[in-house]
């Protein structure tokens, strides 16, 4: 926050708050949890993780663009933890919107919107081809927002019903936010329907899921119609 109020050209920015984020949480965890490897964006991948019993999950700065971006609140920082096979804990913090969703407190699952209220959030600069059919087939509105953190949150708190994309992520793109939208009930899956594998040799993981656990099935459904 103290960079983005400094100002300053928008890629000088973004990369100093890539920078900055990524040094201070590498420090901090290695502080605190010397004997864990951390798989982060900015950071060197070790494979020495893939026989780690604990690794930390991190995105130092998801939404980068919209980071650089005056006025937008709709970029993140994501932190997970990954433990034997599962995602144990994770926190993902928003820091222009002054909250952070974390496991440890987990939100309460939102109530059901009014009958044929249907919002699906899309990333605002690569909404997958399928969406608009999506979209169509199922009635609903589509929300175009920045940062898989911001959008998985905007579920997590009941403004929006589903979060979906297709097309290019990576484990820190979603460890975090998945930790925590499942620790507050809701469903989160590849758009087929399979598991969430995190802590993978390939840490590429190019689509998600995030909805209310009753929207799950039909929503995979209609995916799987559209696609």
């Amino acid at each position: 926050m103290a960079l983005r109020g400094a100002g300053g050209a928008a890629d000088d920015l973004r990369r100093a708050g890539d920078r900055s984020s990524h040094e201070f949480l590498a420090a901090e965890l290695a502080r605190q949890r010397p004997g864990d490897a951390v798989l982060s964006e900015e950071g060197a991948d070790d494979l020495a993780r893939l026989s780690a019993s604990r690794v930390w999950i991190v995105d130092p700065l998801d939404g980068t663009r919209e980071f650089g971006e005056p006025g937008r609140s709709d970029w993140a920082v994501h932190v997970a933890l990954w433990e034997r096979g599962e995602l144990t804990a994770g926190a993902v913090a928003l820091p222009a919107q002054g909250k952070t969703l974390c496991t440890a407190d987990p939100p309460e699952t939102p109530a059901a919107p009014p009958a044929g209220t249907l919002r699906l959030l899309v990333s605002r600069t690569r909404p997958p081809e399928f969406m608009t059919r999506l979209a169509g087939k199922l009635g609903a509105e589509l929300l175009p927002l920045g940062s898989a953190g911001a959008k998985a949150a905007a579920v997590i708190c009941g403004d929006a019903e589903a979060y979906v994309h297709s097309g290019g992520q990576y484990e820190w793109d979603s460890a975090a936010p998945v930790a925590v939208a499942v620790a507050a009930g809701l469903h989160a899956s590849r758009i087929d329907g399979s598991k969430l594998s995190y802590n993978q040799a390939k840490p590429s993981l190019p689509d998600i899921l995030i909805c209310r656990a009753a929207l799950a099935d039909p929503l995979l459904e209609a995916i799987s119609s559209v696609r």
